[in-house]
């Protein structure tokens, strides 16, 4: 199967003409753009209003500036909710990424002789920086490819900076990029995403092949405590540095669901034909009404996010993703089926009909990955004697089951002492 695919590629810039003044003053322009766009829109005019007034007053061209309206717009349309929780504000005083269109923004051209990649950036309008770009040989010869291969395609980029120095982060597209039939799994891995873990199963029409709980607490325990400080922030009225401190938990977190996400489709990739299965978190949030906190914890916690990052990972690796719907993954007994809140306590499940109990969270991959057998219309095993759950922490490689049980009265459930494992 045939899939659009796309990576951000990131180069050091070695500039030959023109200075980092330049890129300064670009950056100082595209943040008075996005401040520009979050000021008119709080002051109540619509969006294409927005963007005539401030395509006419950017010092930038034209195409870039309408790159960092949609930068911005996306920005309003996914913090907008009932108490504006996180909303963008028109005070931005940190460096604001250049964004570029190939072609007007920024050019490249591959230099055969040095077997390099030259670029341009049109830094403010008839401005411009040139110099080659920089980076590891892979990521040269993947910008190479999309630059020279009809089935790719180069994309927007960004100008930013790092500690001092100047980065592109360029987006290349494997138009044709080849991605396994979900059709044609034969091992389902059922992703459950909660706030510091993730539960994953293998199954296949056999049974179930091997489970794992991924634990990320430093995740939930950060931000929270960003929350706090935020919290504090607003009642004093220190809304700048909120923008900083919120910005700084947005990194964090990125950066640990990239590496968790990896963690993810390396342990997927042992496996064969797999198809990595989440529920649908659209119908969840549709569907639910967990009160305004649970709501907005729901909508900011990057539960989409990870899920985003898995599939995308896994498809630059062959692997095909579905989704099911989730309901009641959480509260269902997969040995006799009872269903109910009561279920389950904390990360313990124990069902109050029949006395089953295990991990919650690898109990809940393991009903998600029988939905999505049965979705590809494929026969479900038995689920109520799952192999022992491994429990790592994000971070601290693969674990191995126990060499006692510390919670025996859990079924197949041991954790790994390197960990601390999961209270039951």
């Amino acid at each position: 199967m045939q899939k659009s695919l796309t990576s951000t590629l990131v180069f050091q810039l070695d500039i030959h003409e023109g200075s980092q003044q330049l890129l300064d003053s670009g950056q100082l322009e595209a943040r008075r753009v996005v401040n520009e766009i979050f000021r008119l829109d709080d002051q109540g005019y619509d969006w294409q209003t927005i963007k005539d007034k401030v395509v006419e007053r950017s010092n930038h061209v034209k195409n870039t500036t309408q790159r960092l309206f949609d930068k911005a717009t996306d920005a309003l349309e996914r913090y907008y909710d009932e108490d504006e929780y996180g909303h963008p504000r028109q005070n931005h005083d940190e460096s604001f990424p250049i964004r570029m269109n190939h072609g007007e923004g920024y050019q490249l051209s591959v230099d055969e002789a040095s077997e390099s990649v030259s670029f341009r950036v049109t830094a403010l309008k008839r401005n411009f920086v040139r110099g080659t770009l920089k980076s590891s040989q892979h990521q040269i010869e993947r910008l190479k490819t999309a630059l020279t291969d009809d089935d790719w395609r180069v994309g927007t980029a960004e100008v930013v900076k790092k500690q001092d120095r100047y980065e592109l982060h360029i987006n290349v597209t494997h138009e044709t990029a080849e991605v396994t039939a979900k059709e044609n799994a034969k091992t389902f891995i059922g992703v459950d995403v909660n706030e510091d873990c993730v539960g994953l199963a293998a199954v296949t029409e056999s049974g179930v092949e091997e489970s794992v709980v991924i634990e990320y607490p430093e995740v939930k325990k950060t931000r929270h405590e960003y929350f706090t400080v935020r919290k504090r922030m607003q009642s004093a009225g220190q809304t700048t540095l909120e923008t900083e401190v919120q910005n700084e938990e947005q990194r964090f977190v990125h950066n640990q669901l990239h590496q968790v996400s990896r963690n993810i489709v390396e342990w997927t990739q042992q496996f064969e034909d797999p198809v990595i299965v989440f529920e649908d978190l659209k119908d969840m949030r549709d569907d639910i009404n967990y009160g305004t906190r649970m709501n907005r914890r729901l909508h900011s916690l990057p539960f989409a996010q990870l899920q985003n990052f898995v599939s995308y990972k896994a498809a630059w690796s062959g692997i095909p993703s579905e989704k099911i719907d989730p309901e009641y993954t959480s509260q269902e007994c997969v040995d006799c089926g009872y269903t109910t809140r009561s279920n389950r306590q904390g990360k313990r499940f124990q069902c109050v009909h029949c006395g089953f109990q295990d991990h919650a969270d690898r109990k809940a991959a393991l009903l998600i990955s029988a939905k999505g057998l049965e979705k590809l219309n494929r026969n479900v095993p038995a689920l109520n004697s799952p192999p022992i759950v491994r429990v790592r922490r994000h971070g601290n490689g693969l674990s191995e089951p126990a060499d006692h049980d510390p919670v025996s009265s859990v079924r197949g459930y041991q954790t790994d002492g390197e960990t601390g494992g999961v209270s039951g």
